[in-house]
């Protein structure tokens, strides 16, 4: 028997049934009228930015990742509660301003860059993280045409990288961002072209369980920051030191301590040199802040036993849950966070197979669980479904299509 990820603090029983936002799995289904759907939590985002407010120093600003949960009404419900957005595509970028946010809250991220979105971010005037000289040519050409200077910071590829990060996204060759002893020239020749100089934007990983490796990382970028300020010598109005922090999804993950990253942030911050005193410091996460709040329900269509093996066979599966299929960057397959919605807190007396509608033997979204007794109808719950899901995932596979989302 495989034992099933943690399910996150803050989820509902209420008569038998899994609760979200004050209604029932059934409920909620109901008003999407149909399955597989994801649900998001408005009191699990209120509450995780609440945290993090109180526990970084107050000079330490708070930017969502868009690429974590593009769907509209996440978006719009986080703009008053953080301080910026990131953005990886000129898509991310229409949906922010559909719900209103000024585009000078937006940074743009990517190595990759068509000039289109070069363009249409610097006519809006959102803050581009440059990642190489050749796209720092072509944003201030852009910029020249439209009569427009463009707001450009450099995403720095560090020589560090961030130690157990689930996904390295600095330190040795890598595709993102300009290497660190490069940054200044860049910098320096940017500014004499005309560009408006915003800072740096150090991201070092991410999907980070460990407090240390946190800290440490936080450590080197401002040290980092600090350096390449002084060599550029023209301030550094801004840093994104990236993010990191990462969620419990499987057994045995245990959440980040969050006050001890906290504290120790404060003490460097409080001891910064000079050269930085007058930057503004964000940190930015996705994961982080949406990952807990959301629930991917599904409805189970069949039930079968294959050589004594029981099956829940669901309408949904991998085209929406890709991570949570084991295809998306694990090596060894474990389970998800997952339960019966439908007779949540029951005893498990069973072990099963929950498993997709697609004709790939991949479509697999708990192994060998311990559940409840469920039938055709129930619906399976899987959590930590809010960062990386319906996005994410191959929603066009075989033609399905994809799934309902909500917010409440």
């Amino acid at each position: 028997m495989k034992p099933v990820g943690p399910i996150p603090a803050g989820y509902e029983t209420i008569a038998g049934e899994l609760a979200i936002g004050g209604k029932r799995a059934s409920e909620l289904v109901a008003e999407a009228g149909r399955t597989p759907l994801f649900v998001y939590s408005r009191a699990h985002l209120d509450a995780r930015v609440a945290e993090l407010r109180a526990a970084l120093p107050t000079r330490v600003g708070l930017n969502y990742a868009v690429k974590a949960n593009p769907h509209l009404a996440v978006i719009g419900h986080m703009a008053p509660l953080v301080d910026g957005f990131d953005i990886a595509s000129s898509g991310e970028l229409a949906l922010c301003v559909a719900v209103g946010i000024d585009p000078r809250r937006i940074s743009f991220a990517g190595p990759g860059k068509r000039d289109d979105e070069l363009e249409a971010a610097i006519a809006a005037g959102v803050t581009l993280n440059c990642e190489s000289e050749g796209e720092g040519a072509r944003a201030v050409a852009i910029g020249q045409r439209l009569g427009k200077a463009p707001r450009i910071a450099i995403r720095v590829n560090p020589s560090f990288e961030m130690k157990g990060s689930g996904m390295k996204m600095g330190g040795g060759a890598k595709q993102f961002g300009v290497d660190a002893e490069r940054v200044p020239d860049l910098a320096r020749h940017l500014i004499g072209e005309g560009a408006e100089w915003r800072g740096l934007h150090i991201f070092t990983g991410s999907q980070t369980l460990s407090a240390d490796a946190i800290i440490e990382a936080q450590g080197n970028v401002l040290e980092l920051a600090a350096e390449l300020a002084d060599a550029i010598g023209h301030g550094l109005p801004k840093l994104n030191m990236g993010g990191g922090l990462g969620i419990p999804y499987f057994p045995g993950d245990t959440p980040v301590d969050l006050a001890r990253v906290g504290a120790a942030l404060s003490e460097r911050v409080a001891e910064l040199p000079p050269v930085l005193a007058d930057t503004e410091l964000c940190i930015e996460l996705g994961r982080y802040l949406v990952g807990e709040a959301g629930v991917y329900l599904t409805r189970i269509i069949d039930r079968k036993v294959s050589h004594g093996v029981t099956y829940l066979v669901t309408d949904g599966g991998l085209h929406h849950q890709l991570a949570a299929s084991g295809n998306f960057g694990t090596v060894v397959r474990r389970n998800y966070p997952s339960a019966i919605a439908t007779r949540y807190g029951a005893e498990a007396t069973e072990e099963v197979n929950i498993v997709g509608c697609l004709c790939t033997p991949l479509d697999r979204l708990a192994d060998n669980a311990a559940m409840p007794r469920a039938e055709v109808g129930d619906l399976v719950a899987v959590f930590c479904a809010g960062a990386y899901g319906a996005t994410a995932s191959p929603s066009a596979f075989l033609g399905h299509g994809p799934a309902a989302e909500l917010l409440v």
